[in-house]
């Protein structure tokens, strides 16, 4: 079984985003949409990444797959997401999560030997420790800041 820190993707900048820089801190890897009824989730994405930036990254993945709720180019997604909600977490280049290796990686059990996982809709949430490895999957519907994703925080 391999860690997510196998994985370099693109930025939303162009640049690369290495997870093996992640290696002691845990990490949440979300997909996200401008235009979902969880987008005001951004928000507390990005309260939890400043409140715990000393043991935390979030990772946001800009997705079309759900509902056409992400039509914007990568420069449209990182001024939506900078100026309406402040995101100063790393956010990947807009991606196919139906094809991404990531994405396979995390919702298949024989990848991540954890669990498998179907990706249903946008903001879904996957947390992993601080070697790299899956711990669990929170829908959509749960908050960022739910006592859930605090405690494995240990807040």
């Amino acid at each position: 079984m391999q860690s997510i820190h196998q994985f370099k993707v693109t930025d939303i900048k162009g640049g690369e985003i290495d997870f093996k820089a992640f290696e002691g801190k845990k990490i949440i890897v979300v997909n996200v949409a401008s235009e979902c009824g969880f987008t005001p989730q951004y928000k507390q994405l990005q309260e939890l990444y400043q409140t715990f930036s000393d043991k935390l990254v979030i990772v946001g993945f800009p997705a079309n797959n759900f509902g056409g709720q992400e039509p914007g180019s990568d420069d449209e997604i990182q001024h939506f997401c900078q100026t309406r909600f402040g995101v100063g977490f790393p956010m990947a280049a807009k991606i196919d999560v139906n094809e991404h290796p990531v994405y396979h990686w995390l919702t298949n059990a024989s990848e991540n030997g954890v669990l498998d996982s179907e990706l249903s809709w946008n903001f879904q949430k996957y947390l992993l420790d601080e070697a790299g490895q899956l711990v669990k999957m929170i829908p959509s519907s749960v908050d960022p800041l739910d006592d859930s994703v605090l405690d494995w925080l240990g807040a």
